[in-house]
C-alpha cells in the first residue's frame, strides 16, 4: 500500500495536486489531523485492499508544530507501507498574487499582518519537511497539465484519466449538449431505405456492411481517425476527457456502424475508449 503526503507553502498548489492525485487512482484526504495520520493509516491497511493508493494533503493547518507533523510521518513510515512527501512550493511573489487573486486569508496570517510575513513563517515551519521530502515541485510557471505530467513523473505512474467517448445520436433528437465534436454522416449510403435492414441497427454486420461498402464510408472513418489522432493530444493537455459525437438521421444505422468503427480504429491510439449509442433504441 501507498501513502503520498503532499505538503507545501499555502496557495502552491496542493489542492489541484489532489485533485491530479484523484484522477490518478488515489484516495485523497485533505487536512488530516497529524495526530489521527497512524490510526487513519492502520484502517486503510485493515481494509487489505480496498486502499491500494492514498494522497494526504497535510500542511501548517494539520498540525501545531513542525515536530508533530516530523512525529505522524515517522509513526507512518514504521507501518508496513510505502510512504513519498511531495512538497510544492513557489516564490513569495507568486504566493502574494494568488492570494490577492483568491481573497482568501492565510492559515498562519495574524490580524492586520502582511500575508508576506505569514508566508515567510510557513516557510520556516515546514523547512524541516521539505528536507526529508521525496519530491520537491516548484508550481510558479506550472499550468495544471505540466503539474500533472510532473506529479506522474514523481509517482512513477502513467497517467490515464484521459478518455474519449464516442457517441452516434440521430438529428431527429437534437444534437447531445456534452459533445465536443460533432460529426454529421448523413452524406453515407442510407440502410433505412433497404426493406430487409430497415428494422436492424449499425450493430449488426449487414448494416456495417451497406455503409461501408461503397468506398466512401472507409474513406471518411480514414480521415476522422487522422483528424482526431492529431486532435487528442492537443485536447488531453487541459481536459480529461473528450466527448466525439457522430449523427445521422434517426441515430440506429449509419452513426452506429460509424461509431464503432471509429472506436475500435482509435484503441490503438487511445488509453481509454467508450462507445455508446444514445438514440439506437428509440
Amino acid at each position: 500500500m501507498e501513502f503520498l503526503i503532499i505538503t507545501g507553502l499555502s496557495g502552491a498548489g496542493k489542492t489541484r495536486a489532489a485533485d491530479v492525485c484523484e484522477d490518478l487512482g488515489y484516495y485523497c484526504v485533505d487536512n488530516l489531523p497529524a495526530a489521527l495520520l497512524g490510526r487513519f493509516a492502520a484502517l486503510c491497511l485493515a481494509t487489505r485492499g480496498r486502499y491500494e493508493r492514498v494522497a494526504l494533503v497535510m500542511d501548517v493547518r494539520s498540525a501545531a508544530s513542525c515536530e508533530e507533523l516530523d512525529a505522524a510521518l515517522d509513526e507512518l513510515r514504521g507501518l508496513d507501507c510505502q510512504v513519498r512527501v511531495l512538497y510544492l512550493e513557489a516564490e513569495t511573489a507568486t504566493l502574494l498574487r494568488r492570494y490577492k487573486e483568491s481573497r482568501r486569508p492565510h492559515p498562519l496570517g495574524r490580524p492586520g499582518e502582511p500575508i508576506r510575513q505569514a508566508l515567510e513563517r510557513e516557510r520556516t515551519f515546514l523547512a524541516p519537511v521539505r528536507d526529508r521530502a521525496d519530491f520537491i515541485i516548484q508550481t510558479d510557471a506550472a499550468p495544471l497539465n505540466r503539474l500533472k505530467a510532473r506529479i506522474c513523473e514523481c509517482v512513477q505512474l502513467e497517467d490515464r484519466s484521459f478518455a474519449v467517448n464516442i457517441l452516434s445520436f440521430g438529428y431527429k433528437k437534437g444534437i447531445p449538449p456534452e459533445a465536443d465534436l460533432v460529426f454529421d454522416v448523413r452524406c453515407l449510403p442510407n440502410p433505412f431505405y433497404e426493406p430487409d435492414l430497415q428494422d436492424l441497427t449499425g450493430l449488426d454486420g449487414p448494416v456495417a456492411d451497406y455503409v461501408f461498402r461503397n468506398g466512401n464510408a472507409q474513406a471518411l472513418l480514414t480521415k476522422l481517425t487522422d483528424l482526431l489522432a492529431f486532435l487528442l493530444p492537443l485536447y488531453e493537455a487541459d481536459r480529461r476527457e473528450l466527448t466525439v459525437a457522430v449523427g445521422c438521421t434517426g441515430g440506429h444505422h449509419r452513426s452506429v456502424a460509424m461509431a464503432q468503427a471509429l472506436g475500435q480504429a482509435l484503441e490503438d491510439r487511445c488509453r481509454l475508449v467508450n462507445v455508446s449509442h444514445r438514440d439506437i433504441d428509440t
